[in-house]
């Protein structure tokens, strides 16, 4: 850190960049909290990972996010990683402490859980079954921040059903995977239902889940953000279930880093989500 006020941030982005929105936000709360920094995109090689991270505290960096496919590799990259950054198996916050060394954290699950209290204050992860529809990377960072949020029983789906049953095996009760074909009547009773995987983005194809059995009282949320309404999420609100888009989960999984990094914990405000809108 050049002195106490100011702060440069970095999003290290895999090759070639991808357009992250991880910009627009921190530089907006830089400005409505009149704090000095910028963040600023830095496109690196995954074979100069490890070089770029070890320069960020010598260049003044206080910090850096990191997107695929550097989250893995960062793992044994950095001094210390945290021990929810440990159970995701993937690192998508780095903090440069004061005497150099690097600290690997994951703010997805945080921010995914933020975003149901956003969208249904009352909402508990204990209240009824939490359904996860994939396996990827997403779906542990989900899958850690419902534990930690006390959700007594997940049910997870993929078409793969060997990748379901290893995050069952890696996370213990209260998760366990269920065969493919069940996902439908699984749906009876639950109090959450998640789509983890790229099902219903722009350009794929729609989840192929029915409905018919999830209580309306349930919380039905995508991680997908564009579009913001995907086809499941406008199935939800037909039926009368709270939907919850993908974009809350990224401006939530920003805010404990901004803080990690600046010591300064944001909001995100109606301000801050039409900004983003805007650029989607």
């Amino acid at each position: 850190m050049p002195n106490h006020h100011s702060f440069i941030l970095a999003g290290v982005m895999g090759w070639p960049i991808g357009h992250s929105r991880s910009p627009k936000i921190h530089n907006h709360w830089f400005a409505q909290y009149g704090l000095k920094g910028a963040y600023v995109p830095l496109k690196v090689e995954p074979a100069k990972l490890e070089t770029a991270l070890r320069a960020l505290p010598a260049l003044g960096f206080s910090g850096c996010n990191l997107t695929i496919p550097h989250k893995e590799a960062a793992l044994t990259v950095l001094d210390r990683i945290e021990e929810n950054a440990a159970r995701i198996g993937a690192v998508n916050c780095v903090v440069a402490e004061p005497d150099g060394s690097l600290t690997g954290k994951n703010y997805d699950g945080y921010g995914f859980v933020a975003s149901l209290h956003e969208a249904a204050p009352k909402w508990q992860a204990a209240s009824g079954p939490c359904i996860v529809i994939g396996a990827g990377g997403a779906a542990r960072a989900i899958v850690s921040g419902l534990i930690d949020a006390g959700a007594k029983e997940i049910r997870l789906f993929n078409r793969t059903r060997a990748r379901a049953e290893k995050i069952a095996s890696d996370f213990g009760a209260p998760v366990a995977a269920y065969r493919w074909e069940e996902r439908h009547e699984a749906l009876a009773g639950a109090g959450l239902l998640v789509n983890a995987t790229s099902q219903g983005m722009v350009g794929q194809e729609p989840l192929d889940l029915s409905l018919d059995a999830l209580p309306t009282t349930a919380l039905v949320a995508d991680i997908v953000y564009a579009p913001l309404e995907t086809p499941l999420l406008a199935a939800a609100r037909r039926m009368g279930a709270t939907p919850v888009d993908g974009l809350g989960m990224l401006l939530h999984q920003a805010r404990p880093a901004f803080r990690d990094w600046t010591g300064t914990m944001p909001d995100v405000t109606p301000a801050l989500r039409a900004l983003i809108v805007a650029d989607l």
